[in-house]
């Protein structure tokens, strides 16, 4: 055949060898929003070079190795011993290595930790989202060993360390931990009252406890360690089980079966059972909920931050792609619908971000003492978990399409985004658990609420599809008769505005008044692409452009 018939042309080149960060106008500016100047320099300097890492052609092909060898399940060895251990690819060890360097396991009381964290978060999840999994139990484990101050003085360093080591051995022969959790049971899912799991006090050994029942969910089952819940004398409780004991023998840990997931491909999730299982007690008998309480808000979070990356990582292939891309005579950005659809996804993309960050921050001042910024996360995190999660899948879903037949194919990463993209909606409770937690902030006293509204109240006057959308919401919320079956829509509305507000305040004026008419001003479809006449969208696009 002739060599002619494969000239290549009209194909756009790979989106590699770029900086993750330093493209993403609306985290970098998020970034110098939120952190003070005396860390910003040095903040950049790490996002820049994380954003490097995360764009180039190694870590691109790492992030494909780890999906296409997922973990494989090994219960016994050679010889019919149990083990227990899960295998995963070598790019998934060097996937966490980095993401453990750079520092995402580790956050707690440094000085714009949780921003920082937060953002290198954002860049990170772009390379590969799965293994960001163990690096976010490990994260957010931290307040819940609180409540065991000895434990927390021994478990802290470990976790916050910037050294990943695999392997099973006792965790304090190793330089830096990770914890999973093992909450759920197939019972009760995120009803987590309905837990079987028994725990009986060992005699002479203070704080210690025997562990017999079954976890329908244990994520990570590779880690050190992990947080359980289970049924002491006094009710629910929170325990660590270390995966390996201080004298080299492991813990009764029997892994049944690794779940056959949709995406999430290269992380294990397990089926564990525990037959008198070794633990120390985290807090008091009977305050399990209230122990985990803080760890669950830093988990929720991160799915927020989570979604807020595949989506970035959606809107930047759909632009690259249509940049070059020609069809009918011009490049495909530049078709007048394509660039409705384009700057519309990257609408959605921006807004996230915008909000998380917020979070973030938000999280860093109340850890420092801010009651206000504390009370604003009790309606701010679950209403953004459920908002820029429920918003994910759709925009995988329309960037995909944006790339035709292409983003059809394994080969273009799409595939791998939009299986990846129903998970964060669904980890840490689900939409109605969300929905409903909102409620429960807003019927626990005036603090919550009072936050919310300071906040939204930081951009009145600044856009009236704005100030109109706020004192709608404050005519819902002063019915709440039957709210629970319409909360659904309460959150909605919630998370909206306060992504408008955010937008009025910090965004370019195109982003925010683009915002304000589609998203709260009814001037814009159900669909992607139906942003009204007028808006900037060559201006909106070419913000968030991957590349120059």
């Amino acid at each position: 055949m002739a060599a002619s018939t494969h000239t290549v042309t009209n194909q756009p080149p790979p989106l590699t060898a770029y900086d993750v960060f330093g493209t993403d106008l609306a985290l970098v500016e998020g970034v110098d929003r939120h952190l003070d100047p005396e860390h910003a320099d040095a903040a950049r300097r790490e996002l820049t070079a994380l954003g490097l890492a995360a764009g180039s052609a190694q870590v691109q092909e790492w992030g494909r190795l780890a999906n296409e060898r997922p973990p494989v399940l090994r219960t016994h060895d050679r010889y019919g011993h149990r083990i227990d251990e899960v295998e995963f690819a070598p790019a998934w060890h060097r996937l966490l290595g980095k993401g453990v360097g750079a520092g995402l396991t580790s956050a707690w009381g440094l000085p714009g930790g949780h921003l920082r964290r937060a953002a290198a978060f954002l860049v990170w999840s772009q390379a590969e989202a799965g293994h960001l999994c163990p690096l976010s139990m490990t994260y957010a484990a931290v307040p819940a060993l609180r409540a065991a101050p000895d434990l927390a003085a021994v478990w802290e360093p470990r976790l916050a360390s910037a050294v990943y080591e695999s392997g099973l051995r006792p965790a304090g022969d190793k330089a830096g931990a990770l914890l999973g959790m093992a909450l759920t049971e197939k019972q009760g899912g995120s009803d987590l009252r309905a837990v079987t799991t028994r725990a009986e006090p060992v005699g002479g050994e203070d704080g210690a406890y025997r562990l017999t029942g079954h976890k329908w969910f244990c994520s990570a089952p590779m880690s050190d360690g992990f947080l359980v819940l289970g049924q002491a004398a006094d009710g629910l409780t929170c325990f660590l089980v270390p995966r390996v004991l201080d004298d080299g023998t492991r813990n009764p840990f029997a892994l049944q079966r690794l779940k056959d997931k949709l995406g999430n491909r290269s992380n294990a999730s397990a089926e564990v059972e525990f037959d008198g299982t070794w633990a120390l007690r985290v807090g008091d008998e009977g305050r399990g909920l209230a122990t985990v309480m803080e760890t669950v808000a830093a988990t929720r979070l991160d799915c927020a931050l989570g979604s807020a990356a595949l989506m970035r990582q959606a809107v930047a292939q759909a632009i690259h792609h249509c940049t070059y891309r020609t069809a009918f005579g011009a490049p495909l950005a530049e078709q007048p619908l394509m660039r409705n659809v384009l700057a519309d996804l990257a609408l959605e993309s921006e807004a996230a971000t915008t909000l998380v960050l917020r979070l973030a921050a938000a999280l860093d001042r109340a850890e420092a003492g801010d009651e206000r910024e504390r009370a604003l996360l009790r309606i701010a995190v679950p209403a953004a978990k459920y908002w820029v999660t429920k918003r994910c899948t759709p925009l995988v879903a329309e960037a995909l399409e944006c790339l035709g037949g292409n983003g059809y194919v394994e080969e273009s990463g799409l595939p791998r985004l939009l299986r990846e993209s129903p998970l964060n909606s669904i980890w840490e409770g689900s939409g109605n658990v969300q929905a409903l937690d909102v409620l429960r902030a807003l019927r626990t006293g005036p603090g919550a609420l009072d936050a919310f509204l300071i906040e939204l109240g930081r951009s009145r006057g600044a856009d009236h599809r704005l100030d109109a959308a706020v004192r709608g919401l404050l005519t819902e919320l002063g019915d709440l008769d039957g709210v629970e079956a319409r909360s659904r829509r309460l959150v909605e509305r919630i998370a909206l505005v306060l992504q408008g507000s955010l937008l009025v305040r910090f965004a370019p004026d195109e982003v925010a008044d683009a915002f304000c008419a589609a998203r709260l001003g009814g001037d814009g479809g159900a669909a992607f692409g139906t942003l009204p006449h007028g808006a900037d969208l060559a201006g909106i696009v070419e913000r968030a452009r991957p590349v120059e």
